[in-house]
């Protein structure tokens, strides 16, 4: 069924002013920047609901960093997804901590599935319908704290909670098709205790360094990350790194982000795969790769395994400033070039011997290679921390499938 999305209804229709703020380049007390969350799916129906960042400066001393932040998200589609999203970030609740927190519940009723390990799965844009999908339940918990080793280094430690309920795509319109999801579990590619999902805890224990002028919009400096992942049945690392170069002022930067995430032993739930670990989340989900967070325009989920690394590149161009509703604004583009593959394969035994039983039904003999998307965003950026985004993207090969619209909130990195 052909699907049709109306994202740039997305649009920032209030921006109200704390009544402490002084109309003056120093922000102080409550800002918001809420949004409608307004979208057509004819696969999921109408989205309808609100989402909002709220910021804390207090007496401005602190601006543009601010002292609290909330996100806050409740919209459902009228066919049953929804989206009830609450996230927290300060350095001031704990002296000398910084804390973060996010709990959601996120339905979706069409989630894309296209198997493991990248090309080795094969993508026919002919099978459409449900054939790629699954529905997909998650209550996450995250809490993560973050601390001071010395001028260069912070540690860092938490906990993540996940929550996962997997079925084959329930719509009244898909019932009886069949799909890979189901396919996988008859060849055992998916193991039959956890085809139906389950709960997972990772424990999380890293190190970060960040010399970035500011978070929202850094125009110079450097972020990395190495977080250690640990569950009782498996063990993984995560390691990023992103830069953000002057190449003019603070007009125009090269920003770029290389990451890595794989299995070190054991053996990780399929479920688990897409989930990308990070310390402080962009948006409401960090998925991948392909989509939203990581390569942009390429199918969602398209390129998923035990060991995945990626990498961005965008120059960043600011310009026009201007004030509206008392809020000050900027716009900025980003031209991008995303890339990423899988490294460590995800069952590929199994996949590899359904092969012959199957004619290429599951599985490629094709090796994996990477991925590659570019395209352009348009951000605006009130307060220097609010940014509302727009992007297109579309992948190289044909196999990524055609192009993504994204509308939402933030930079990726």
């Amino acid at each position: 069924m052909k699907k049709i999305l109306f994202l740039a209804l997305l649009i920032p229709f209030l921006a109200i002013e704390s009544i402490n703020a002084q109309e003056s380049k120093v922000k102080s007390g409550w800002n918001f920047g809420p949004l409608p969350a307004i979208s057509y799916n004819s696969d999921v129906g109408f989205q309808y609901g609100v989402l909002c960042d709220i910021f804390y400066f207090g007496d401005g001393s602190t601006f543009p960093a601010y002292m609290h932040k909330f996100n806050v998200e409740v919209s459902r589609y009228t066919k049953g997804s929804g989206v009830y999203h609450f996230f927290y970030d300060s350095k001031h609740l704990i002296p000398k901590i910084r804390t973060t927190a996010d709990v959601s519940y996120l339905t979706d009723k069409m989630m894309d599935f296209y198997g493991f390990n990248g090309y080795r799965s094969p993508y026919y844009e002919s099978m459409g319908g449900s054939y790629y999908k699954i529905d997909r339940k998650l209550l996450r918990f995250t809490l993560d704290l973050q601390g001071k080793i010395n001028d260069y280094l912070d540690w860092a430690a938490g906990i993540g909670v996940y929550k996962y309920g997997i079925s084959p795509v329930k719509l009244e319109q898909y019932s009886g098709e069949m799909n890979l999801y189901t396919n996988y579990r008859i060849a055992h590619i998916i193991d039959e205790e956890e085809a139906e999902g389950g709960t997972v805890a990772e424990l999380k224990l890293g190190i970060v360094n960040d010399s970035r002028n500011h978070e929202a919009d850094p125009a110079r400096g450097f972020f990395s990350e190495a977080i250690l992942l640990a569950n009782p049945d498996y063990l993984r690392f995560s390691l990023v790194h992103r830069g953000y170069i002057p190449v003019f002022k603070e007009k125009l930067t090269f920003a770029y982000r290389a990451g890595w995430q794989g299995k070190i032993t054991g053996k990780i739930p399929f479920y688990m795969l897409q989930n990308i670990s990070t310390l402080y989340m962009m948006q409401i989900t960090n998925e991948g790769l392909g989509g939203l967070n990581s390569i942009r325009g390429v199918l969602r989920n398209r390129v998923v395994g035990d060991g995945v690394v990626w990498g961005n590149l965008e120059l960043r161009y600011r310009f026009l400033n201007f004030d509206f509703l008392g809020q000050q604004w900027y716009l900025a583009v980003n031209p991008f070039l995303d890339a990423g593959r899988v490294v460590q394969y995800h069952n590929i035994e199994r996949m590899s011997q359904q092969i012959q039983d199957f004619q290429n039904y599951y599985a490629y003999n094709d090796p994996e290679k990477f991925h590659f998307s570019a395209g352009l965003g348009i951000k605006a950026i009130m307060n220097r921390n609010f940014v509302l985004s727009g992007e297109w993207g579309k992948p190289f090969d044909p196999r990524d499938g055609k192009n993504g619209i994204n509308i939402g909130l933030n930079f990726i990195f």
